[in-house]
């Protein structure tokens, strides 16, 4: 089994990234309830019903190897504010992939939004030795495709007719990449919008 991808604690100024842990769901629950973020219809957050299977899902993604799933914590109140991850990860070609990404609605477009994707970013292409890293997002989501423009990573396409959601509807899935020899610009990028917040 690849150790590609292994337990680790990230830690900036603004956030802390800790693995995921079953026991983490209650805090979990209060910070997807922050604005009624479960109802956006094109995201995939979990509620009371579904969020010990979605930890469970990412823990046993973890064991084969694919998958490092953190919560991310607010490091002024040292309270839980949502979720993200590495997943699809490939040791063998050096890619992954961020996703399953959600904050409490009060952090969205913040210092601690930047942070989490500076430290994931890092993390990927300084330790992992990444060649590139994509991030994914359903197509009606235009809040979260102008984030990841924001961050400097580019389109690489759509995916048409890509998954059935859990309601049923079909997804088109857009794919964007940030490749390794425009890391260095996208870090310059993201320490340069940490200066412009407030602290």
């Amino acid at each position: 089994m690849s150790k590609w991808l292994s337990e680790i604690e990230l830690k900036g100024s603004h956030v802390t990234l800790t693995p995921l842990k079953q026991s983490h769901s209650q805090e979990l629950l209060i910070a997807a309830s922050n604005n009624n973020l479960n109802d956006l219809w094109y995201t995939n957050i979990p509620d009371r019903d579904s969020i010990d299977q979605y930890i469970q899902n990412a823990i046993s993604e973890q064991e084969n190897g694919t998958m490092l799933p953190f919560i991310v914590i607010d490091n002024k109140s040292n309270k839980i504010i949502g979720t993200t991850r590495f997943l699809n990860s490939d040791s063998d070609n050096k890619r992954t992939e961020i996703g399953y990404t959600w904050y409490a609605k009060a952090f969205h477009k913040t210092a601690e939004n930047t942070e989490c994707k500076l430290l994931l970013l890092s993390h990927a292409f300084e330790e992992l030795n990444a060649i590139a890293v994509e991030l994914r997002t359903h197509f009606h989501n235009h809040q979260s495709r102008n984030a990841i423009l924001r961050l400097g990573a580019k389109q690489d396409g759509i995916l048409r007719s890509h998954s059935i959601t859990q309601g049923g509807l079909i997804r088109d899935t857009v794919v964007y990449s940030i490749i390794k020899c425009e890391w260095p610009t996208v870090k310059h990028n993201l320490k340069f919008k940490l200066k412009t917040y407030i602290n």
